[in-house]
Order: structure tokens, then C-alpha cells, then sequence
């Protein structure tokens, strides 16, 4: 099953923040885990999360240790947006993202 999907930088964004809420949803994920298993930028990654809520998507970050920046990211809630559909689909996702 094909996405369909022209490559607009709209499109590649959404699809971005899609993926990278799979992620975190799957596994626990800071940014470092997040760099080393995507290959995006740090600032890249940053900005997509900041902007999950724009999706409905609830995404918070976990302190967990003393150190600010030692913990995990969590997806709390999908909102709009079938999880199913985007494990479904995820192959055709990382393509459209390489």
C-alpha cells in the first residue's frame, strides 16, 4: 500500500513528527538515542517534538535522575492521530524521510 504522497517540505515535516512519536511511544528515548537511531539533527529532532501538540499528540519529557537533561521522552496520548495506521505504514514513512 502506497502513501501517495508528493515531497513537500509540509509533508516531510508532518511525516516527521509521526515517526519520531512512533518512536518514542515504542522504546524509551532522549535525544541523544533519538540522533543516534535517526540520524537527524539534534535541532531537528527538538523541534519536532516541541511541536507534537500541534497534532494533538502528548508528548512529555520524564526527569529521571538529577542531571536535566537524564531522561526519557513519553507519548501520554495520541489524540487525532491511529497509531496503528503509522506502524502500518512505517517502511513507506522512513522512505519518504531518507
Amino acid at each position: 500500500m502506497s502513501l501517495n504522497l508528493t515531497e513537500s517540505k509540509q509533508q516531510k515535516a508532518f511525516l516527521r513528527k509521526l515517526y519520531i512519536a512512533y518512536l518514542i511511544d515504542n522504546e524509551r528515548h532522549n535525544l541523544l538515542s533519538l540522533h543516534k537511531l535517526t540520524n537527524m539533527p539534534r535541532r531537528t529532532l527538538q523541534d519536532a517534538i516541541a511541536v507534537l501538540g500541534d497534532l494533538a499528540i502528548e508528548c512529555e519529557f520524564v526527569q529521571d535522575g538529577e542531571r536535566n537533561n537524564a531522561g526519557f521522552y513519553r507519548i501520554n496520548q495520541w489524540g487525532a492521530i491511529n497509531r496503528e495506521w503509522v506502524e502500518l505504514h512505517l517502511a513507506e514513512i522512513e522512505l519518504q524521510l531518507v
